[in-house]
């Protein structure tokens, strides 16, 4: 299959603000991701448990299921253990506490042109991803 019909790596973002859910979008979008977006926690659990995304982009603070937790339940999952989770969040003291899980943390506000690069260095190169 050539690079320009492979499929792009999935991008599932977890965040309840709409504005930042624009500006992820649309950095993972430059960053050659397909996205999909649940705006609380429960909405992202039952995702989580439908598909496998490449990488994860996820809010600490979310209604119904908190984001600590559904990085737990990732992590304790052998089936999802190999997604990257990126956790965003604006509470520096939160980070810390689960800096050790994640594969990179950042701390809102978030520049648009850092989440973009980021999120291309974390993409996998000439991967098949399944559709």
């Amino acid at each position: 299959m050539s690079e320009q019909n492979s499929p792009k790596p999935l991008a599932l973002i977890i965040e309840d603000d709409v504005e930042q859910i624009s500006i992820f979008s649309e950095a993972l979008r430059l960053a050659e991701y397909e996205t999909e977006i649940a705006q609380d926690g429960a909405l992202a659990m039952a995702r989580l448990a439908e598909i496998v995304p490449t990488l994860v982009l996820l809010d600490l603070h979310l209604p119904y299921v908190s984001g600590r937790e559904i990085l737990r339940q990732i992590r304790a999952s052998d089936r999802l253990a190999n997604i990257q989770v990126i956790i965003t969040t604006a509470a520096p003291n939160t980070a810390d506490m689960v800096r050790h899980e994640a594969d990179l943390v950042l701390i809102k506000p978030i520049s648009f042109i850092q989440l973009r690069d980021l999120a291309a260095r974390l993409r996998p190169p000439d991967t098949v991803y399944p559709t």
